[in-house]
């Protein structure tokens, strides 16, 4: 099987594993600030918080930026881990 091929199933994979859980789960995703939030309400009814948020972003945008931030520490860990590489096979060769 030639590269290209290879890397085309590669992506394919990539998307659908990325696409199918957005179209097979059905409803909201709900976090872990909103499980807390019910045990609180549960647990205390009468539970006032001490301050709210002056801005409230639809989930997408909390979700957006999750993944934006998990891309940014990924991208770094990775660039990371090449710069040492890079600096060993420097090394050895020298």
């Amino acid at each position: 099987m030639k590269t290209s091929s290879k890397n085309m199933l590669i992506l394919a994979a990539v998307v659908l594993l990325a696409a199918l859980p957005l179209l097979l789960v059905k409803g909201d995703f709900g976090g872990a600030d909103d499980a807390a939030e019910e045990v609180i309400k549960s647990l205390h009814p009468s539970y006032e918080p001490w301050f709210s948020s002056f801005i409230e972003p639809p989930p997408e945008t909390e979700s957006m930026l999750f993944a934006l931030q998990a891309a940014l520490g990924a991208g770094f860990i990775g660039y990371t881990i090449g710069l040492f590489k890079g600096r060993a096979t420097k090394r050895n060769h020298d």
